[in-house]
Order: C-alpha cells, then structure tokens, then sequence
C-alpha cells in the first residue's frame, strides 16, 4: 500500500478517522501513532469507575489493539510524535525505547487531544493530589480512595494501566476528606463519585456559581442538590494553594471572611483543558480560540495536507458563524470520522458546534447549548434577552412530574434563538436536543413555540417545559 495516511492520536477523533479511512480507502496505507499505551477509551465515564457504578476499567474502553489490528490500521503505540515537517511531509517520532524513525504522509492528521490544566497548582509529587484527564489518574484515584486491605486490584483489569502507580496508591491510607477545585463538569461530577464512595467532600469555585457556562439557574440549582447530599459547595472561594509537603494536607482558600485553609487528605483539580499542539511548533500552522488548531469546514489546517480534529483543534459555531474551541466527546468522533472520509476522497464537513454539553448531578440533570451568558452574546454581536421559567416536566397529575427550569436567550432585533439551558430532577437534560437542532436550524424562537412536541402524561404537559419557556419569551421579545 501506498499514500500513507498518517494519524497522530489513538482516541476519539483519530481512530474515528483512521476506520473511516480504511474502509474507504482499502489500498493506501493508515499509520496511527500513539504516544502512550491507552486507545479509544470513554473519558467522560472516568467519575462513574471512580465511584464504582462502572465496575471494571475495560467497560470504558471502546476498542482493543487488537480489533483495530482486524481493522487493517497499522497502529504503534509507544510512538510519539514530536515535530512535523510540512515541507518533506514528514514526521519525526520517538518510542518508549529510545529510538528516533521518521515517518512519511501523504495526509496528516493531528488528532492529540488535550490534557489537564492545572493553573497555579502543582500536583505532581504531591501525594493524594490529582488532575483527571487520562485512565491511569482515574486508576489511581480509585485505588487511593480504597482502604489498603479491600481495594479490588481487578477494577484496573487493563495491561494498559500503570500498574506501579496503581499499587503504590493503593497502599496508602484511605482519605476522609477529599477537595475538589474547579465547579465545572469534571468537579460536579467528581462531588458525586467522591461521596458516593463515603468521602466527606468540598468543591471549591471561584466564581458565583458552578457550571459557569450553563448559566446562574443551572448553577444554584445544581448547588443546592450537592448540599443537600452533604456536598460542602464554596463558591467565589478561589484556591490560592494546595498545601502539604509529601502528601496533600489541606486546601489554601479566599473566603468571605479572608483566607482559610481547610484540612484534607485528597485533593483533585479539575481548572479545564489545554489543546495539546507542541508537535507542530515551528511549523507555522495557525492556531485559534485557547491555542488549539485552526482548521475549516474540512479540518484542514492551514498547512497542506494537514488536518486536525478533537480537543486539539477549533470548528465553527452554529450560532455565531465563527471558530470556536469546545473539546467535547461528539464533536471529536463526528469531526475524526468527516476528515477519514474526507483524506478518502469524499469531502465531509466536520460540522458546526454549539457547545451541546449535559451533566449530572445526584438526582438532578443540567445541559446547555449555545451562548448562555449575555457577555458572550454581545461580544458575538447579539443584543440577548432571555427568560427563565418553571415548568412542570410531566402533567401535574402524574407522578413522577417534577419543576424543570429553562433559561432561553434570544437576539432582540431579529428574534433569533441564541442559546438555552435546562436543569431539574426529571429527564431534563434530554431536552436539549430540541434547542440544539433548533440552534442549527437558525430558528426564532416564535418558531421554537410553535414546534410540535409530543405530549402524553407520563412524558410531558401538553406545554412542556421548552414551549413554555419559548411563550414567555416571544412575549418579553414583543414588549421591546
């Protein structure tokens, strides 16, 4: 085979692209390079092992060596690439051995993803302190939390995982009191898992509410579930220091009343995520919103022949028209799989994003879409109005039926539909799906009210919640 179709990255995106590529393209060559020795793993499942709902690590996994090696893609893990040259399309890689090969392409695809951000904190050689971003911090973490004489060595039933970070974890002494820093998906969802596994838990959030991006609705209501399943919530309590010496000994914090420092024995920071572009310094590739790769509507960067996708790399907005970087799970296996197609010789848009994005909080469930904050809506050029309403989420007679709040936010010249959140205990999250196809489709939100959703008692009121929020909201929309 020949035309090598090189592939840097062996999760969402990258093998996404490279079984794309080989199906349709069954005579050329598809190399997948992966740094470390994990591939095709569920990363959002990571918070659900912690806490023990998923019961082995290798349900997270999504495909095997092996089967990618049945799927003809000729796949080197241990093999990092460290600088590309456009001009030779070559690459340069490294391997667990020591060993330097160059790699020739045709097409390129940089599919690195992105790692932890850890601000100002330090968590390495810092026992008891943790990024989540990878299988083998999730390993650890769970094998930290167990006391030394019951933790279950075959939760981490994968010859992937690091065995001797894993054993070294388990055998120190189980944590009582774990932090958390960071009140965004990760932190949320970790408040869950740490206490579902008996730990006293404290999330730390710097600004006025969690889940910033999900609007101040979302946020307190989340809140207030947390504290009501003995979750500590500190809020505008900006982490100034993880304090200890070997191991982790307490959380340095700005509180109403000044600093405070709260003792802990487990800490993990959850500040965001950095696109992981350092392959192509020097290259003179153009990057985007957070340092990520820019690419067009193909993934093409600006480099021939080189593409990117995933959490490395920016798409366009479905509402602004513009780039934008949401490293997300669909967005990376949606664009990986267009770019296959694409290096195949069938041109496949990688699709606009709107930061669709779910999550769960004990009992209750939260989801957004679009431009949520009204900053970020006037720096698109908007003038937003929104609404926030208090909907019933089955017919009030049904049990079941529970107060499902929805935040709408419109442009108020042409009408437009921006962005939305939804948040209750009861089926909330699914819904929106409806705003987001309503989002893509660039609909008003009068068309929105008009939408005919189905109704039947145990599902929704003949009103559900969406159609309510989209009444109330034409009205405001009519008085201005």
């Amino acid at each position: 085979m020949t035309d090598p179709f090189v592939v840097v990255g062996a999760d969402a995106a990258g093998l996404s692209a490279a079984s794309k590529f080989r199906r349709e393209a069954p005579d050329r060559e598809v190399v997948v390079f992966e740094k470390g020795r994990w591939i095709s793993y569920a990363y959002c499942g990571m918070p659900y092992f912690i806490e023990g709902r998923v019961e082995r690590m290798s349900n997270l996994l999504s495909l095997s060596p092996s089967e990618v090696d049945e799927r003809g893609i000729d796949l080197r893990r241990g093999h990092e690439v460290v600088a590309v040259d456009p001009d030779a399309k070559t690459v340069a890689v490294e391997t667990a051995d020591g060993d330097s090969v160059e790699q020739a392409y045709d097409d390129l695809l940089v599919a690195t993803g992105g790692r932890a951000s850890i601000g100002s904190f330090d968590v390495r050689g810092l026992d008891g302190s943790f990024t989540l971003h990878d299988m083998d911090a999730a390993a650890a973490i769970d094998a930290y939390i167990a006391e030394p004489d019951a933790y279950d060595s075959d939760r981490a039933d994968v010859s992937a995982v690091d065995r001797d970070r894993v054993d070294r974890n388990a055998a120190m002494p189980a944590p009582e009191t774990g932090a958390i820093v960071g009140g965004g998906y990760v932190g949320v969802e970790m408040a869950e898992a740490l206490s579902g596994r008996g730990l006293d838990v404290h999330l730390f959030h710097r600004s006025g509410h969690l889940l910033s991006d999900f609007g101040e609705a979302v946020g307190e209501r989340v809140a207030t579930e947390l504290e009501a399943k003995g979750v500590t919530v500190h809020t505008n309590a900006p982490v100034e220091e993880l304090v200890g010496d070997d191991r982790i000994e307490g959380i340095a914090f700005g509180g109403a009343d000044g600093p405070e420092t709260l003792p802990v024995d487990l800490a993990i920071v959850g500040v965001g995520i950095r696109p992981n572009t350092e392959l192509l310094d020097g290259t003179g590739v153009e990057t985007g919103e957070g340092g990520a790769i820019r690419t067009d509507e193909y993934g093409r960067t600006s480099l021939p022949d080189v593409y990117a996708a995933g959490d490395c790399a920016t798409a366009i907005h479905a509402v602004t028209g513009e780039e934008a970087w949401m490293p997300l799970g669909l967005t990376a296996n949606r664009a990986g799989r267009a770019v296959g197609a694409t290096v195949a010789g069938d041109p496949s848009p990688v699709g606009d994003i709107a930061g669709t994005a779910a999550v769960k909080a004990f009992d209750m469930e939260a989801a957004r879409v679009g431009l949520t904050e009204d900053e970020a809506a006037r720096e698109a050029g908007f003038d937003p109005v929104r609404e926030t309403v208090t909907a019933g989420s089955r017919s009030g007679y049904y049990p079941g039926a529970a107060p499902t709040d929805v935040t709408l936010v419109a442009d108020r010249d042409t009408g437009r539909l921006i962005g939305g959140s939804i948040v209750g205990p009861d089926r909330a999250a699914i819904r929106i799906d409806t705003l987001a196809t309503a989002l893509e489709a660039d609909m008003t939100v009068p068309e929105v009210e008009r939408l005919d959703l189905a109704y039947a008692p145990p599902f929704s009121p003949v009103w559900d919640p969406i159609l309510v929020a989209a009444k109330v909201l034409n009205g405001t929309l009519d008085e201005t």
